[in-house]
């Protein structure tokens, strides 16, 4: 797959390193002057270096995606001077992975691509990226996070051979980075390592120098430096880090569960209703701030990856998904039931993508749905071929549901008001419960439910 990672620090390279060794197409983005510390086993270093090598990968800087292409051709991993990361729009990538590690999200969105990974803190899955993974030293290192933020910033480093705050250099004041040091040379506690600004920064520790920023860069007092290593094992300083390795496992976890669901499965958002209960139209009626078909469609716009359709006889519906790059299918006889909504879903999925394994279907009057919800029935579905997946709470079934092709038939027979349910019924063994809060699988029936949101 092309996959476009944000950020080519010594973190980002370690996630480079899985997906490259997993056979998947590179082309990393960098700011026009790096802050990477641990440069020696960092791709950013190929912005003032031309190229880069890191172990047995070798990043090289391109200046147009069709030197990029020509790069990647090669068998080696490009990379461009772009930090907002435009050149998205031109690579339309299968995966953007944002592995700046600023604590913040610097512009990121979930529809940048088909699958969006966040890496550290800053992001959180289901609005902004798809999922995150855990950049924390300890117990949840690397884990892959699809409902949730990871653990905020403490502001203090992680230990590494028994030192925390006092294996950082920082900057003593704003200026010119000079430094005294070489990446591998061994430091004494109370030595001046570098001068910034025109000030010394003193080690406060001993060890040996296992990062160190470039001379000459511009860098502002408190800025992070240098890196001092007690462990004083030479080797560490030239060869990927293990949290780097961890981090870049649990990115490629999630490359692999969405290259194991893509082009398998298809959203149908039904939304063809009478609302009969709730006496008039619904679906227009504004629930924090935006009309109620708006929260689907918005759910439904987080997945590009995917074949995506809106059934509903509502021409506002209907022009708002062309505008999100959604099918729509006309519905001109609701009467007939939720049957005929979902009959009329299914055979335009099997017009358009007649080889599909599955198909989502949800309803548009179920605001509270969350985007990581969808995300765990396709994830769930992957690994669970031939299952029901719905999402539930406490084992019961509820909205949406995702049907394997072998029931297709069966949901073509059902006739009126009758849905999925009653297929359902006849196969209990076969159904997988994918738990959810309350307030998401409630849907809007009565005018009295819009106060439940």
């Amino acid at each position: 797959m092309k996959i476009l990672i944000r950020g080519a620090g010594d973190l980002a390279t370690g996630i480079a390193a899985r997906l490259y060794h997993s056979g998947h197409n590179i082309l990393m983005t960098e700011r026009e002057a790096p802050l990477t510390v641990r440069r020696t086993v960092a791709f950013s270093r190929a912005v003032y270096e031309g190229s880069a090598k890191v172990e047995d990968m070798e990043a090289r800087l391109v200046h147009s995606l069709d030197e990029a292409y020509a790069v990647m051709g090669d068998g080696n991993i490009a990379l461009i001077v772009d930090e907002a990361a435009e050149i998205r729009k031109e690579f339309c990538p299968d995966v953007v992975v944002d592995a700046i590690l600023a604590k913040k999200n610097l512009g990121t969105k979930i529809t940048d691509a088909p699958l969006v990974v966040g890496v550290g803190p800053g992001f959180y899955a289901g609005q902004d990226c798809h999922c995150v993974v855990e950049t924390k030293r300890g117990h949840t290192l690397g884990q892959v996070i699809y409902d949730g933020a990871a653990l905020p910033n403490t502001g203090v480093p992680g230990e590494v051979g028994g030192y925390t705050t006092e294996r950082l250099l920082k900057a003593s004041g704003d200026g010119v980075m000079e430094p005294l040091i070489s990446i591998g040379d061994m430091v004494e506690k109370g030595q001046i390592a570098a001068y910034t600004g025109g000030e010394p920064v003193y080690a406060a520790m001993s060890g040996m120098m296992r990062g160190m920023l470039q001379k000459g860069v511009s860098v502002v007092k408190g800025m992070k430096i240098g890196d001092i290593d007690a462990r004083c094992e030479k080797e560490h300083c030239w060869t990927i880090s293990d949290k780097a390795r961890a981090i870049g496992g649990g990115v490629l976890e999630a490359v692999q569960c969405y290259e194991t669901a893509k082009g398998r499965f298809a959203i149908v958002m039904l939304a063809a209703g009478t609302g009969s209960r709730y006496g008039k139209d619904k679906l227009s009626e504004v629930l924090a701030g935006k009309p109620l078909y708006q929260h689907s469609m918005e759910r439904l716009e987080a997945f590009c990856g995917r074949e995506r359709f809106v059934v509903t006889g509502n021409a506002v519906i209907l022009e708002e998904a062309k505008k999100r790059g959604i099918s729509g299918i006309v519905n001109r006889e609701p009467h007939l039931g939720i049957s005929h909504s979902l009959q009329l879903g299914l055979q335009a999925v099997l017009r358009e993508k007649p080889e599909v394994e599955g198909v989502l279907f949800g309803v548009c009057d179920q605001p509270g749905l969350k985007v990581s919800t969808i995300q765990k029935i396709w994830n769930t579905a992957a690994v669970r071929p031939g299952k029901i997946i719905c999402a539930g709470k406490d084992g019961q079934p509820g909205n949406p549901v995702l049907w394997p092709k072998k029931y297709f038939r069966e949901l073509l027979e059902l006739k009126g008001d009758t849905g999925g349910r009653a297929v359902m019924r006849k196969y209990p063994e076969q159904v997988y419960v994918v738990e959810a809060d309350e307030r998401e699988l409630k849907d809007i029936d009565r005018k009295e439910d819009m106060g439940s949101f």
